[in-house]
């Protein structure tokens, strides 16, 4: 069960390489939409191609999560550091066990969740406010912010938070159980 928050949960990808990291920072969105935050805030490279891959999800498979690119990360982080509404978590392997700082994130405030993609600057790890490892191994940091999320939101109750969709998977033990806003399909 997730310890939740009454604020707004939003991640920030920082230091997104276009050429190199396209298909990671696709999956790192569509991992955070899945898992409940309500917005993606990419930096780095400029890519409309992940902005609309997560456009695209979210008009056909429903809910409200959003997508913007913001050129200047650590300049729109010092201002959240500074905050008294947002508290910045940092996913990093170099920090503090999630199972036990994650109780230390209140539950008031909204969340910024900050996913390194290149070396992250260590003004990252200052301007954070709890600086959380998902284990102290290297992994991906897809699979990072799931632990995270599912950690902190719980599970998610899908037909609120995704209604609107044109596309709806029904879970099958056995087949492929997909229902389109015109037509049923069935594998």
């Amino acid at each position: 069960m997730g310890v939740g928050s009454s604020g707004k949960v939003s991640v920030l990808r920082l230091g997104h390489r276009r050429d190199r990291d396209k298909r990671i920072t696709s999956h790192l969105g569509l991992t955070a939409r899945a898992f409940g935050a309500d917005e993606v805030i990419l930096s780095g490279d400029e890519d409309s191609s992940a902005l609309e891959t997560w456009e695209s999800v979210t008009q056909r498979f429903g809910g409200r999560f959003t997508s913007r690119y913001e050129s200047k990360p650590l300049k729109f982080l010092k201002k959240l550091s500074e905050s008294q509404e947002v508290t910045i978590v940092h996913l990093t392997m170099y920090g503090e066990p999630w199972r036990e700082a994650i109780k230390s994130i209140s539950t008031d405030k909204s969340v910024m969740v900050v996913v390194g993609g290149t070396k992250v600057p260590s003004e990252v790890f200052q301007l954070s406010h709890v600086n959380i490892s998902v284990g102290n191994q290297p992994h991906s940091e897809v699979s990072a912010l799931a632990v995270f999320l599912d950690s902190w939101i719980g599970p998610i109750d899908e037909s609120s938070k995704f209604s609107g969709a044109r596309i709806k998977v029904h879970p099958s033990a056995r087949n492929k159980h997909v229902i389109n806003e015109q037509e049923e399909h069935h594998s």
